[in-house]
């Protein structure tokens, strides 16, 4: 498998959204139509693969994607 890692030093998963962030539509704007992570994790899946979000050490978000390696020349 192979795992990317996107960190941020924002404010962090508000717990109200953190039960929430993969449904679609989910989002924080009075008038927003999501963050479109249930798509994203819908195509990862899809993939043979993960993704799920975390609280980073000392505040922020961190999405964590994991797929399969890709096999072929030099692997």
């Amino acid at each position: 498998m192979v795992e990317i890692r996107v960190a941020d030093s924002g404010p962090g998963l508000a717990d109200g959204v953190r039960d929430r962030l993969f449904e679609p539509f989910t989002t924080t704007k009075p008038d927003g139509l999501g963050m479109g992570l249930s798509i994203s994790r819908a195509i990862v899946d899809g993939h043979g693969g993960n993704l799920h979000a975390e609280d980073g050490v000392g505040g922020g978000a961190v999405f964590c994607m994991t797929v399969p390696a890709a096999a072929g020349a030099g692997a």
